[in-house]
């Protein structure tokens, strides 16, 4: 199989516009709890969100060849998902690749590593969501992958896989589950919204939910 594969599935437009605004924890609740990437990955700000098709690449440690050709390929709206090797503390992706990324109207890209030039990059407005911030350089001189699954955050991530991401974390949707993913989310959102009409009148989420019954089941004793 070739390192760098051009030809990626691609939802529609519909969908992922549909995706837009949904809350990264409503989609992993709604996925069966699934999908969440390490809570260490977070935005450079936390005003920065982002729902776009994953572009997968997985770069060789301390070096960013493939991430900087990756970008290159990167379409309107794709995601850039990086595993950056093992090592946290590189800084491979900064101000000048964030630059052509904002030029392309890539949605965002996500690491496992470290970024550097993170004022100049949330003045840009670009939605990058990193392990760390280090200033720490990388090389450009060895083979990874392009498009490829890959593990990132301890979540397996394929090309054209929806990738959500706000102030409270990332999560990745396999494609084939988009569709189901979001009529659960929009459920899930909905009721929601009907619990927090109850608790604005005066009830109690306790009583709503009927925990009760919960602490019954574990022959919980009150006071009298």
């Amino acid at each position: 199989m070739a390192d760098i594969i051009k030809t990626i599935p691609r939802c529609s437009d519909e969908l992922l516009e549909q995706y837009q605004g949904q809350a990264s924890a409503t989609v992993h609740e709604a996925m069966g709890r699934r999908g969440a990437l390490d809570p260490a990955i977070k935005p450079l700000d936390r005003s920065m969100r982002l729902a776009g098709r994953a572009f997968t690449v997985k770069c060789h440690t301390g070096d960013n060849l493939m991430l900087i050709k990756a970008i290159s390929m990167a379409q309107k709206g794709d995601v850039i998902v990086a595993d950056m090797g093992n090592a946290v503390a590189n800084g491979p992706f900064g101000e000048v690749l964030a630059v052509e990324c904002v030029t392309k109207g890539l949605a965002g890209l996500i690491f496992n590593c470290a970024v550097r030039d993170s004022r100049e990059i949330i003045e840009l407005g670009l939605p990058v969501f990193s392990a760390q911030i280090c200033i720490s350089g990388t090389a450009k001189a060895t083979l990874g992958t392009i498009n490829h699954p890959i593990s990132c955050g301890g979540v397996i991530v394929s090309p054209g896989d929806i990738i959500v991401a706000d102030a409270d974390g990332v999560v990745a949707v396999p494609l084939d589950e988009a569709p189901s993913v979001l009529q659960a989310a929009n459920a899930r959102t909905e009721k929601e919204a009907a619990v927090m009409k109850r608790l604005r009148a005066g009830e109690s989420l306790f009583d709503i939910y009927g925990y009760q019954k919960v602490l019954d089941s574990l022959n919980c004793t009150e006071e009298k």
